[in-house]
């Protein structure tokens, strides 16, 4: 605990007494000054013991004190010490009654102790508080440590929270909570994710604070590692603001667990590299291979259907980190086994079909889908079908094919079972595709502009009735005749022959492709 006027007032050989706020001796001291100026308010900072002789001060002037000592509560003076003996014998009473009604503890000096001692009496009680809180801090800190090694996060959060006399709680990268203690904290940690999330888009380290209702506590956020996108936060919940003690042992905490996650971080990277092994052996058809290679890595992951994930992003951008941590942080929370490697512009997931990783791809990849102001979004993903071991390979390629396709219709996500449900006309909306359709298409348009006849209309007829002559005529209004040397004219044309199936698929696709309809 600092000084405060009651230790000071019991200090035997200072030998003070109380002239008047009595009831507030409780109050603490942050330092002793002896200021004559008529208004020392200036120059002071708040926590004051002011020791005066009234050497300036008319202080048998009543309305005079009064506004003194009111100035000084105002501007946080904790107490006021008067010397008697020297300019008044006593304490002159207008300034007592001022004190008084202010509420403002006034005590007298003798003659014999000078302001000297009182300062250096201030000073070592500081000092020895200083030195009490850095001793209990090594200690928490020892406290921690252990706890650390023997019980992990767990174990820590509730030493920490022992410490300060609150809660703490843990979150990992996607910003979910993993640990608290006491337990009851966990739901109270959860409301904090927002404020988790922004805390976490800023460098490492950095930290804030989250002020509560009243019938709430007060809450530290800080984050841990040292990369450039912090890895976890510590959240600390106190009544108040804590003490030096209390600092010292959540400094420790948050150094404590830094280290615990950078080291995490490199088992991690050792885990990717073997990792990105097993995922070349089951590319190039060695099932076997990877199996003991991946020995209990990965659990049953190689053994049951898994979905193969290929996203694309900026090398070393923060899009395909925050897919990897929300795969690896719902592979931590559920138990799951998944493995991630990172392939420089590209990251490559390997998860059980069905399970949690998988959902947590697909949510990630739709919040950007929904969050995203232009069509030109950083990250494109791609999910293949249910597959096997021994079709690890044809899973990675139906990844890519509908990454390729995700990419051409400006979607984030695309899984290969949309591809193979649904229509190929998307597909035709690619820039090649358009190219060739315009070339195929441009004589009988130009045709068609001359007011000559309407060419692509007519054969647009005619395909889509299968060549049946009377039913596209019927169609168009025309007479079939008419329909029969529209189409050789389409051929004259085109220089192509409309017998060749080749030929009418590609005018069918051809007229779908620069169709306003198409999507």
């Amino acid at each position: 605990m600092p000084p405060t006027l009651a230790s000071l007032v019991h200090h035997s050989a200072l030998k003070l007494t109380v002239r008047a706020g009595e009831d507030r001796l409780d109050a603490p001291v942050r330092w002793a000054h002896a200021s004559e100026l008529a208004d020392p308010v200036p120059y002071m900072e708040g926590g004051e013991l002011l020791l005066i002789t009234a050497l300036k001060l008319d202080a048998e002037d009543r309305e005079a004190m009064r506004r003194y000592v009111k100035r000084l509560a105002g501007a946080g003076v904790v107490g006021l010490g008067f010397a008697v003996g020297v300019h008044y014998d006593d304490i002159p009473e207008a300034l007592v009654e001022a004190a008084r009604e202010e509420g403002l503890p006034l005590l007298e000096v003798p003659r014999r102790t000078p302001f000297l001692a009182i300062s250096k009496a201030v000073s070592a009680a500081i000092a020895a508080d200083q030195y009490r809180a850095v001793t209990a801090g090594f200690a928490a800190q020892r406290e921690l440590t252990r706890h650390t090694l023997t019980d992990g996060p767990e174990g820590l959060l509730a030493a920490l929270a022992a410490q300060v006399d609150g809660w703490a709680a843990l979150y990992d990268a996607s910003g979910a909570v993993v640990a608290a203690a006491p337990d009851w904290a966990a739901r109270r940690a959860a409301r904090l994710t927002a404020e988790v999330t922004r805390l976490r888009e800023r460098p490492a380290p950095a930290s804030s604070v989250v002020a509560g209702p009243e019938d709430e506590d007060r809450v530290e956020l800080h984050s841990l590692g040292t990369g450039r996108r912090p890895r976890a936060a510590l959240a600390v919940g106190t009544a108040a603001a804590p003490g030096t003690a209390e600092r010292y042992a959540v400094h420790s905490a948050v150094a404590l667990l830094t280290l615990t996650t950078e080291r995490s971080r490199s088992l991690h990277a050792a885990e990717q590299r073997i990792g990105a092994a097993v995922l070349r052996m089951l590319l190039a058809g060695e099932p076997d291979h990877a199996r003991t290679v991946a020995g209990d890595l990965y659990g049953g992951l190689l053994d049951a259907p898994f979905r193969m994930i290929v996203a694309q992003g900026e090398a070393n951008g923060d899009a395909l980190g925050a897919l990897a941590e929300s795969a690896e942080s719902a592979a931590a929370r559920s138990g799951e086994a998944v493995l991630v490697v990172p392939e420089g512009e590209r990251l490559v997931v390997l998860a059980a079909d069905g399970g949690t990783v998988v959902g947590a791809c697909c949510d990630h990849a739709a919040a950007r889908e929904a969050a995203r102001r232009t069509d030109d979004d950083e990250l494109v993903v791609g999910l293949s079908a249910p597959a096997g071991p021994i079709a690890a390979s044809a899973a990675y390629k139906q990844a890519e094919q509908a990454l390729s396709v995700a990419r051409r219709r400006g979607r984030v996500l695309v899984e290969h079972e949309q591809m193979a449900a649904g229509s190929v006309l998307p597909l035709l909306a690619d820039d090649a595709v358009k190219a060739f359709a315009d070339g195929l298409l441009r004589a009988l348009r130009d045709h068609d502009a001359t007011g000559r006849g309407d060419l692509v209309a007519s054969l647009r007829a005619w395909l889509s009735r299968h060549g049946q002559w009377d039913a596209a005529a019927a169609d168009l209004g025309v007479h079939r005749h008419t329909l029969r040397y529209r189409m050789r004219r389409v051929e004259e044309i085109l220089g192509r022959s409309l017998d060749d199936p080749d030929v009418r698929m590609e005018l069918w696709l051809a007229l779908k492709a620069t169709s306003a309809d198409t999507a």
